[in-house]
């Protein structure tokens, strides 16, 4: 389905926890977010109803998100679910890596093709800080595990962030060139936890591009916010996404549906719909609200160093 701006949307992130086993500083709160009673998360039957009643509009491709996914009791029975819907061409998962070394093959047998792993350092000091306590060695063991399970090309996320990990870009880039890595470097956004000095720690990814010395761009990989550049003879490719110098709200593909089950047309906005009001009703009444969702997705964020446009951390989101 096209929303008012002729955006064909055709991709649902699914966020199943606001939990994680990271504390990251621009993310979630160091002592954590309160959990949620049980019954105001979606259960899984929920999330699977919802994904059946999206394929209709032109929903096709499923990524699963946290918080952390992997904390959440049963998820691989849920990526096993969503492959059986018919209509749902490919289901991926943004995670922190920290539990692939075990549960990568699981999740690939049940169904899963893609990972995107958040990684701020390659550091391990570095990253213990970033993340408040994480463990580098177990994600580098995880990240091993999905390139020799053929889960290519795997993405790693960074955030970049001045005075802190910044000066990894180069250690990062070089990750791309003798393994099928796409390294994407994501500018730091002022939402949740990063609201009150996101501005004061914010480095431009044009910054980073001149840094590189990268001149020639790849060709545009189609609903992707990333722009992406390639080393000689690299075998993956550097990306960029730039939310806040250069944003991509035109190319915007997506819905975000939240783990207490709120949709969200727009990540950088604080407009939600709530789709349990609904969940007990026909498959054709859920497809509507999606519908009405698509319909209003606005035309671009508002989001700029001065602006905060959401409330929720990013946990909270699944961004």
């Amino acid at each position: 389905m096209a929303d008012r701006y002729h955006r064909n949307i055709t991709y649902m992130r699914i966020s199943v926890t606001d939990l994680c086993n990271m504390r990251c500083q621009y993310c979630m709160p160091e002592y954590g977010v309160e959990k949620k009673p049980h019954e105001e998360l979606l259960s899984f039957e929920e999330i699977v109803a919802i994904v059946k009643a999206s394929v209709p509009l032109g929903i096709e491709k499923i990524r699963i998100t946290g918080g952390e996914p992997l904390v959440r009791n049963g998820i691989i029975g849920l990526v096993e679910q969503i492959k059986q819907v018919d209509g749902i061409k490919e289901i991926a998962m943004t995670t922190n890596g920290s539990l692939l070394k075990k549960m990568a093959k699981p999740l690939k047998e049940a169904g899963l093709t893609r990972f995107n792993i958040s990684i701020d350092s390659l550091d391990p000091a570095r990253y213990k800080e970033i993340t408040r306590g994480g463990n580098l060695s177990d994600v580098l063991e995880g990240i091993d595990t999905v390139l020799d399970l053929g889960m290519t090309p795997l993405k790693l996320n960074t955030v970049v962030i001045g005075g802190l990990n910044d000066h990894e870009v180069s250690d990062f880039a070089a990750m791309t060139i003798d393994r099928p890595i796409d390294v994407r470097f994501i500018e730091l956004m002022p939402v949740g936890q990063a609201s009150q000095w996101a501005k004061e720690r914010f480095i431009s990814n044009e910054t980073l591009l001149d840094r590189l010395g990268l001149m020639v761009t790849e060709v545009a990989e189609k609903g992707s916010p990333a722009k992406y550049f390639r080393l000689p003879g690299a075998k993956g490719r550097i990306g960029f996404i730039n939310p806040i110098s250069h944003h991509f709200c035109h190319e915007c593909n997506r819905l975000r549906l939240t783990s207490d089950g709120k949709l969200k047309p727009c990540l950088h906005s604080n407009e939600e719909i709530d789709l349990r009001t609904v969940l007990n009703k026909p498959e054709q009444q859920i497809t509507r609200v999606i519908a009405q969702a698509i319909d209003h997705k606005p035309e671009k964020h508002q989001l700029d160093q001065e602006n905060i446009c959401t409330t929720r951390n990013m946990c909270q989101i699944g961004g």
